[in-house]
């Protein structure tokens, strides 16, 4: 009986770690300890960075596990996602909701109370802007995804807002380059799932142009305009040198991957999405090696 409890109370727990959706969460982490790290002045503040860390993955998290609650329906009409608790009946939807609902708001109060109202309006602004305009918009227009690329592109704000108080141009840089890197990414996912997102009922451009022509030149447009966009830190004084020479190889990566995806995207999709994930974790990385 003990055991068996034990086992029930493990599956659970994973359960509603899974509506979190923790592999998206470490990513928004990531971008948010960027913004962080590159607006902080002086010595690192460890408190600071990690209640403003904490509270950004506890709304994140909230946020991810509300817009399942919202989605629930269309998941149980896609393969991918069938089995995921909400529609495979392993958590309730109000359990969902008040479990989604406590996270937000408890990632709100920790940055008001213990970070600053900067940071704690970003939160807000990015759980709204993903759960109110996103989420709805995917069954109603392929524009979703401009739509959702902005709460994607707010926690390295999050992450300045708390170190400064403040945004100010230069975090919005980093917005910048989130937003333009969003784009051909979630393009790439949207080409992978098409026939899932048109059994669901959303309106992806990857659904509404099956032949894949307006895809591709998207995802090649914005790939092009991530390039000259990526280098801008560095004239910005935020990087140096070596983030600008390793950017700029990157760059030239992912437009590459770009290009090859719009001669067959049927082939290339996987990959680019795949490598789009490396270049941004890069790209991250030499920022925090190089602040100027």
């Amino acid at each position: 009986m003990i055991t068996n409890a034990l086992v029930f109370s493990r599956a659970k727990l994973a359960d509603y770690l899974e509506l979190t959706k923790p592999r998206l969460v470490s990513l928004v982490i990531l971008s948010a300890f960027v913004g962080f790290f590159l607006g902080s002045k002086g010595p690192l503040d460890a408190f600071l960075l990690l209640t403003s860390l904490l509270g950004t993955g506890l709304v994140a998290g909230g946020s991810m596990c509300l817009n399942q609650w919202m989605e629930r329906g269309e998941d149980a009409r896609m393969n991918r996602t069938a089995s995921r608790p909400l529609p495979s009946g392993r958590i309730q939807p109000a359990e969902a909701f008040f479990f989604g609902t406590a996270l937000s708001l408890a990632g709100t109060f920790l940055l008001y109370f213990a970070v600053n109202l900067s940071a704690a309006v970003l939160a807000v602004l990015t759980t709204l802007s993903y759960l109110l305009l996103y989420t709805p918009l995917k069954r109603k227009t392929s524009l979703c995804t401009i739509v959702g690329a902005v709460p994607g592109a707010l926690p390295p704000l999050i992450g300045w807002a708390a170190a400064q108080g403040r945004t100010s141009y230069e975090s919005w840089l980093l917005f910048a380059l989130l937003f333009l890197w969003q784009m051909p990414h979630f393009l790439a996912i949207a080409w992978i799932y098409r026939k899932e997102y048109a059994a669901a009922g959303f309106q992806m451009l990857s659904v509404i142009d099956p032949s894949g022509a307006q895809v591709g030149r998207q995802i090649v447009l914005y790939s092009l305009a991530l390039l000259p966009v990526s280098l801008l830190p560095t004239a910005a004084g935020i990087t140096g040198s070596l983030y600008f020479f390793g950017a700029l190889g990157l760059g030239i990566f992912f437009v590459t991957q770009g290009v090859l995806s719009l001669k067959n995207l049927d082939a290339k999709a996987r990959s680019l999405f795949r490598n789009s994930i490396l270049y941004l974790t890069l790209l991250l990385v030499l920022m925090v090696l190089d602040k100027g």
